[in-house]
């Protein structure tokens, strides 16, 4: 079900792309905006892994450095039928973690110094599946497409603000042109954030499977929902959403602004956990 509301947004947002590109350049305006999308996305999905470790100031370990830490990753990927990923630590205090890696060959998992600290084995185990569920759903390449896309419908609105609006401007409706260099981009991000949330969904249900039980993650999703708003932490805002709890959330969406966050609330996040205590979907 997931999988299908993923699907149907992707969908969505590819054809707002092209709708976008359509009424400002014809035809040949959809096609070069497929050109560049193409482009971008193959440059996301070749250089994440190292792009995002950078952003949040994480090292490589091994199984030498880190032998219990690397021993869980290794148990739990076994167990979700995914390649080793690589392992790394970040600096930060927060307690957090995320995956990261073009494929499920070239996975990464990566846990910052607070995680470690704060976090008892159960919950450590929850959050470890949950990443391995992003990297066997391949969630990274999914988010990567979905921001290429939204990045290019806003960068379409912002050029027809500066040229006018493309072909046959002489008979565009001026209101028209400028409700759609609005709305196209906030209709854009909107979807985007939709995907994020539809992925945390996703790798929560899946990580519940493969850690064996919900209980460590929600408990780990409500101890660092705490966290992050006592502990900052310094990082990229295009890097966030790869996070399990936002790194940068300092207070709660509420009401509409729910629909441009990266992440579900957590509360519901761990309602839906719990519920699956109560199922026989994970025992």
């Amino acid at each position: 079900m997931q999988t299908l509301k993923v699907f149907a947004l992707m969908t969505g947002l590819t054809l707002l792309l092209v709708g976008t590109g359509s009424y400002f350049g014809g035809a040949n305006g959809a096609v070069i905006m497929f050109v560049f999308a193409a482009a971008m996305n193959l440059g996301s999905y070749w250089f994440s892994d190292r792009i995002v470790l950078r952003m949040y100031r994480a090292q490589i370990v091994d199984r030498v450095k880190e032998p219990d830490l690397y021993g869980m990753v290794e148990r739990l990927a076994g167990r979700a039928g995914v390649p080793m990923p690589k392992v790394a630590i970040a600096s930060s205090e927060q307690p957090n973690a995320f995956a990261t890696g073009r494929s499920p060959e070239k996975g990464v998992v990566c846990f910052t110094k607070g995680i470690l600290k704060l976090l008892p084995i159960d919950e450590l185990e929850g959050v470890t599946a949950h990443e391995l569920a992003h990297i066997k759903h391949r969630h990274m390449l999914v988010g990567a497409i979905a921001a290429t896309l939204a990045g290019m419908i806003m960068m379409l609105s912002r050029f027809a603000m500066f040229f006018g609006g493309g072909r046959n401007r002489q008979n565009n409706n001026p209101v028209a042109l400028i409700a759609l260099m609005i709305l196209a981009p906030v209709a854009a991000m909107i979807v985007q954030m939709a995907i994020s949330r539809q992925n945390e969904y996703q790798a929560d249900r899946s990580g519940a499977r493969i850690a064996g039980r919900p209980s460590g993650l929600a408990n780990a999703l409500r101890r660092m929902d705490a966290y992050a708003k006592q502990i900052p932490m310094d990082v990229n805002p295009a890097a966030a959403a790869l996070a399990i709890v936002n790194p940068l959330s300092g207070r709660r969406s509420l009401g509409a602004m729910r629909f441009f966050s990266t992440h579900p609330p957590t509360e519901e996040r761990i309602a839906r956990l719990e519920a699956l205590s109560h199922s026989d979907t994970v025992r």
